[in-house]
């Protein structure tokens, strides 16, 4: 019956510390091609992601657009009540009363996040501490 590691070719005349060599060659090449590829990989990855940004980048500047010629529609039909001047100036108090409200709200919610440290985990470790000191533990 055929010993199925050893095809009988070159490596079977080969020592062990022959094969060790081996083995420590095709495994440093296996690893430079694995990060290789990880890198062509990323690449295409960080090309389509940047190619996805600047979409979403053109999508953000028309809906810039978009909302201004709502806006501009909106002061349109609400002069057929009033004078248009009338009308601009009711559109632009209610823009800047929103902005003004969303402004607020946004000062609040990052003055939640402040100081940008992990104070229960912080208080956790402290916590910690103090009941390894009480138990007497260095």
């Amino acid at each position: 019956m055929a010993d199925p590691y050893n095809s009988g070719g070159p490596a079977s005349d080969a020592s062990v510390a022959e094969l060790v060599r081996r083995l420590g060659d095709q495994l440093s090449t296996l690893v430079r091609d694995e990060i290789r590829l990880a890198q062509a990989e990323l690449a295409q990855k960080g090309k389509k992601a940047g190619i996805g940004a600047g979409m979403f980048g053109g999508a953000g500047m028309l809906a810039f657009y978009g909302v201004g010629a709502l806006i501009a529609a909106l002061t349109l039909a609400l002069s057929l009540a009033v004078e248009p001047w009338i009308a601009a100036l009711i559109v632009g108090a209610v823009l800047l009363a929103v902005a003004g409200i969303l402004g607020v709200l946004g000062k609040q919610k990052v003055q939640e996040a402040i100081p940008p440290v992990p104070q229960e985990a912080v208080q956790n470790v402290k916590d910690d501490i103090a009941a390894v000191k009480e138990h007497g533990i260095p």
